[in-house]
């Protein structure tokens, strides 16, 4: 496999927030690391990355502006000239011109890790598929927690985890490793 030389990498909501307890136990305790991999193979080679940050309007929520759980992960704190894009939703594509700014660029190519893989993750990464972009999910570089179904029957991260990467694999996006991605960088 290999990928564009301006293949933009997206982080979806590293954010501080993801470690609060209110979350549940969550898979891919290693997503992070893999991220900052990816990262810092993209800065060595300068390609494009794009940080996506969610701001809640929730007064509730840990990822509400101006407290702690809205900073970026210090992990993958944007360097100067990387793109921020803020979100108030769950897709990085609505409400933001994340899509205007790729098309300018002529970005096609994107790769995708980050938080929460069945919501956030996969919002943006089916939205990206509809809009024609050549997407990339990164399984070992996202993650998610335990879920309740509506029968309050409780499902492992692990598998919220894998039935969301299903849901996009070969019809929204390819889902691939850390290790395939570094291989064709």
């Amino acid at each position: 496999m290999q990928i564009p030389s301006n293949s933009v990498l997206i982080i979806i909501d590293v954010q501080k927030a993801i470690d609060h307890s209110s979350w549940g136990r969550r898979n891919n305790q290693q997503a992070e690391a893999n991220i900052a991999k990816l990262l810092s193979a993209w800065r060595a080679t300068q390609r494009p990355i794009v940080h996506v940050r969610h701001l809640s309007t929730d007064p509730n929520s840990t990822y509400r502006p101006g407290q702690q759980g809205c900073d970026f992960k210090d992990i993958v704190i944007p360097n100067r000239g990387e793109k921020i894009v803020s979100k108030h939703v769950n897709c990085a594509f609505i409400g933001t011109d994340l899509e205007q700014w790729l098309r300018q660029n002529n970005y096609q190519t994107l790769i995708v890790t980050g938080v929460i893989t069945n919501n956030s993750v996969e919002a943006t990464v089916r939205v990206a598929g509809n809009l024609n972009f050549d997407t990339y999910v990164v399984s070992d570089a996202t993650a998610t927690f335990d879920k309740l179904d509506l029968e309050q029957n409780l499902h492992p991260a692990e598998r919220v985890h894998a039935l969301a990467l299903a849901n996009m694999h070969q019809e929204y996006a390819t889902v691939v490793d850390t290790l395939t991605i570094l291989d064709s960088v």
